[in-house]
């Protein structure tokens, strides 16, 4: 029956509203299409968004202030006033950032954490939400001060992690007498998660988010750890999960079921698989439920089908290339058995009943045609980003036969360094040790006998307080001193900003916004920057060439006049190659040189058999429009 019309009312609860964190054009692109969206897509998807009525869009953070620069060529800052603009303040604009280390690894002192939000929330961001991969609050409590003071709304986001399973070793008769195991105290039970998010509201986090980053909340934690964050805050709570085991449409039933305020969707084509669920199944779920999702569904309908042409474009990206069932959720008919799978799962969800609900959730999804359960991420509870980096390192060592061993040896590496959660970046971290250890035992070395300097800077303490305290005396084995050794901001340097006379003595950086990229970004922003001073540079120079051509009646590179027929630039750009030379006697469609112009380079072809006379350019030359380039005889 069509979901608008469904009167079901059997399940419907307290009369409740859902806001939504749309999630598409950040989160959602990265999950499944590397962070590609260019802001020619973006600009089309805007006007249809701005009465889209979605309670925040996530367009900012995370990694799109590095792949927009580094891959695009585009600016971080422009795109996010591009879509504050056209918003026009309709939907808050939010953006991911990692507490004191903001959008790199490094922790950064007070002064750059200040400047950083301050041209964030001026440039049109609302929310910030603050993460950190140890979930040692020290890390976000100075960044949730800030944006409250600079007049923003801070996010407090705890991320979600599980206790490590047993390290698994090879069996043997003895093992199966005497290896009996020791069983290991739970760390990251319920109420670790709920004092985290107290602390936070404690501190002026006006939002508090149960960020599952890989996807591993099942339903029954889902429906338990947000039973109890409502319990325990006054302040709304978020769930922003992802589908990469399988758990993310259940898990995200069950938070709504138990009170979540706000849940984290993407719009169908961006949504499922890697990324979080589709809004569109929400939205179903919801209205058997009597909760009224607070988003204009028409508007999202049109969104919707802007970003199957989108999601073409991003082919050569997409991880997936699975693309679902088109389905409008105001207008489809659902097959009877499908409607059914809904009620199932509901019916499941209320039962706490996580095997019939995961089993109705799945069907769902494989009639749509979503992506299936990431097996390999669901058993070994690792991250799926981490595991395809595990996999990736493994193979440029031409080393693939010990993936099996690495990824037993997570339990004990994480166990080693703290407990920490598997998270950007000790994740990656976790999972390259972890390789490095199983290379070691082939070896015949000791563990660790070689830490990677991410490694040695956590168990030093420099990436923050882990959850559990880390041996003293492995730490002295890593790092040379038992010794906590947290990182000393007040040894931060500010990055050059260096003048470049090559380009007319303007300084790399030309603003504050633009320095900031050079602070957070270094590596990356400053290729970007270079390329931007070029331009400009290069702009310049072309207007002068062609103001100079303009008051000359002809160019003469010396006192000889010009009594041949000459070549003309037919626009301003820069002499990228010469392929002539004086007196070479020149045929029909033979290339004489190349310019780059509008950063397109165009091949120079003669239109009939000449001599070449003179020749008034060099490579690398800029020139203006109409310029003399050659002379013929």
């Amino acid at each position: 029956m069509p979901v608008k019309e469904n009167l079901n009312t059997k399940y419907k609860m307290e009369q409740r509203k859902l806001k939504i964190r749309d999630l598409t054009l950040r989160d959602g692109q990265q999950s499944l299409f590397a962070t590609r969206l260019n802001q020619a897509n973006i600009d089309r998807l805007l006007p249809l968004y701005e009465n889209a009525g979605f309670y925040a869009m996530e367009v900012w953070g995370g990694a799109v202030p590095d792949s927009v620069m580094r891959y695009l060529d585009e600016s971080p800052w422009n795109r996010l006033r591009s879509v504050s603009a056209a918003m026009k303040g309709k939907s808050l604009l939010t953006a991911l950032s990692r507490g004191r280390n903001l959008f790199g690894y490094v922790p950064y002192p007070d002064s750059v954490l200040q400047g950083f939000y301050k041209e964030a929330i001026k440039n049109g961001l609302n929310v910030m939400r603050i993460f950190d991969a140890l979930n040692d609050i020290d890390n976000v409590k100075e960044s949730i001060r800030l944006i409250n003071e600079l007049g923003g709304i801070p996010d407090g986001a705890v991320c979600y992690t599980v206790d490590p399973k047993e390290e698994e070793q090879k069996t043997g008769f003895f093992k199966s007498l005497f290896g009996k195991k020791k069983k290991q105290e739970k760390i990251f039970t319920d109420e670790y998660f709920v004092e985290k998010a107290k602390t936070m509201e404690a501190l002026g986090a006006k939002i508090i988010t149960l960020k599952d980053m890989a996807g591993l909340v099942n339903p029954s934690r889902a429906a338990s750890i947000i039973s109890k964050l409502k319990a325990a805050v006054r302040v709304p709570v978020d769930f922003h999960t992802h589908c990469t085991p399988g758990y993310g449409l259940a898990s995200s039933l069950m938070a709504m079921i138990h009170g979540v305020d706000i849940l984290d969707t993407n719009i169908w084509y961006f949504g499922g698989g890697s990324a979080a669920p589709a809004l569109e199944l929400i939205y179903v779920f919801a209205k058997k439920l009597g909760i009224e999702v607070e988003v204009n569904m028409e508007a999202v309908g049109q969104i919707r089908k802007e970003l199957r042409s989108t999601r073409e474009q991003l082919h050569d990206f997409d991880l997936v290339k699975q693309f679902p069932k088109e389905f409008d959720p105001l207008t489809g008919v659902l097959p009877k058995e499908i409607d059914s799978l809904f009620d199932k799962a509901i019916e499941a969800a209320k039962a706490d009943n996580e095997e019939a609900l995961l089993d109705a959730c799945h069907s769902i999804e494989e009639y749509f045609g979503f992506p299936k359960p990431n097996l390999l991420v669901k058993d070994a509870e690792v991250p799926g980003g981490m595991y395809s980096n595990m996999v990736a390192q493994l193979k440029s060592l031409k080393a693939e036969d010990l993936l099996d061993d690495a990824m037993r040896l997570i339990p004990k590496v994480r166990r080693d360094a703290g407990l920490v959660p598997l998270v950007t970046p000790t994740s990656q971290i976790v999972g390259s040790q972890a390789v490095s250890v199983a290379l070691d035992r082939k070896k015949g070395n000791p563990d660790y006998s070689n830490p990677s300097n991410q490694f040695i800077s956590l168990i030093k303490g420099e990436y923050g307080k882990t959850p559990v305290a880390i041996n003293p005396d492995f730490r002295a084995q890593i790092t040379g001193s038992p010794d906590e050794r947290p990182y000393d901001v007040s040894t931060y340097k500010k990055p050059d900003n260096p003048v470049l006379d090559d380009l007319g003595g303007v300084k790399l950086a030309s603003n504050d916004e633009e320095y900031l990229l050079l602070e957070l970004l270094p590596s990356v922003a400053n290729g970007f920057l270079r390329r931007r001073r070029t331009e400009e540079y290069n702009a310049t120079e072309v207007a002068k060439a062609t103001e100079e051509s303009s008051n000359e009646t002809a160019e003469q590179p010396n006192d000889e006049p010009i009594t041949g027929e000459v070549l003309r630039a037919p626009m301003g750009g820069r002499i990228i190659s010469v392929n002539v030379k004086p007196g070479e006697k020149v045929t029909k469609g033979q290339v004489m040189l190349v310019y780059e112009a509008m950063k397109m380079e165009n091949d120079v072809t003669s239109d009939k058999d000449v001599t070449v006379k003179r020749i008034f350019v060099r490579p690398d030359e800029i020139v203006g429009n109409d310029a003399i380039l050659i002379e013929f005889e």
